[in-house]
């Protein structure tokens, strides 16, 4: 059976999702959905240069450690960074959410908390247990279409919070095309998975037009609550959502919806 994921492929090494899918004999198709753009990027590396005046940091997305992996390509910033930023940091706590960005946030030289969260409610709960109200502001690098869970949990704890958008959302310019392509070539798959709410957002119509009366048939999957929240919200049935947003929650989630148990 044929599973369609609409994300982009991992940047090194095969994709986990695949492999997890594969481990179920289901056979996986990555089409990415999103593009990004990077803003405020000398900003970011300029609230970064001052741990003193923050009480640690917060990343709900790898696109955020992306716009910092940037900033760092830069010689004399990257040697500010290893030199004395990276270790002042560290003094302090990262929250982050999700295996993927706790990963990126290693590969920059600093230590995650809270990646158990899996997701932005639970994360905010984490938060608000280990800091105290009216502390210094945790510095949130976050993209445009940022949900106001996590704010608004923090706004009502007391707890200071300071946003700076590093990063634009946007449809990935080949995203119809590739739909088109996949269903005219693979046929219908037997699931999709959407990963963000702005991929229900660019791909839904897209997909039912592709799928006609069959639709119905499909199960739509999610990787995490506010995605499936954007798919009822849309008006479609969700089938399943992933347990915690990993590539073996989702495969074993997928699967147990296609075998037709409850789940």
């Amino acid at each position: 059976m044929k599973v369609l994921l609409l994300k982009e492929p991992k940047d090194k090494g095969p994709d986990p999702y695949i492999k997890e899918l594969g481990s179920y004999s289901l056979e996986a198709t990555l089409i990415p959905v999103l593009s990004f753009e990077f803003t405020s990027l000398d900003s970011l590396f300029e609230k970064l240069s001052h741990p003193e005046c923050y009480g640690g940091l917060i990343f709900t997305s790898p696109r955020a450690l992306e716009a910092i992996k940037i900033c760092l390509k830069e010689k004399s910033k990257k040697e500010a960074w290893s030199k004395s930023l990276k270790q002042m940091w560290n003094i302090k706590p990262t929250y982050v959410v999700g295996k993927a960005t706790a990963s990126l946030v290693e590969e920059i030289g600093l230590v995650p908390q809270g990646e158990k969260a899996g997701n932005a409610e639970k994360l905010a709960e984490y938060i608000c247990s280990r800091e105290k109200p009216n502390s210094s502001a945790l510095l949130f690098p976050c993209g445009a279409l940022k949900r106001e869970v996590l704010p608004t949990v923090l706004r009502e704890k007391g707890i200071p919070l300071e946003s700076l958008t590093v990063y634009q959302t946007a449809q990935h310019p080949d995203l119809q095309e590739s739909l088109s392509s996949y269903f005219s070539q693979q046929g219908i798959p037997a699931s999709i998975v959407f990963f963000s709410p702005s991929g229900v957002k660019f791909c839904l119509q897209h997909i039912q037009k592709l799928s006609g009366d069959l639709i119905n048939q499909v199960k739509l999957a999610a990787i995490g609550p506010s995605t499936a929240e954007a798919l009822r919200g849309a008006g479609v049935a969700v089938s399943c959502t992933a347990g915690s947003p990993t590539a073996q929650e989702l495969a074993a989630a997928i699967h147990t919806a296609l075998l037709g148990c409850p789940g």
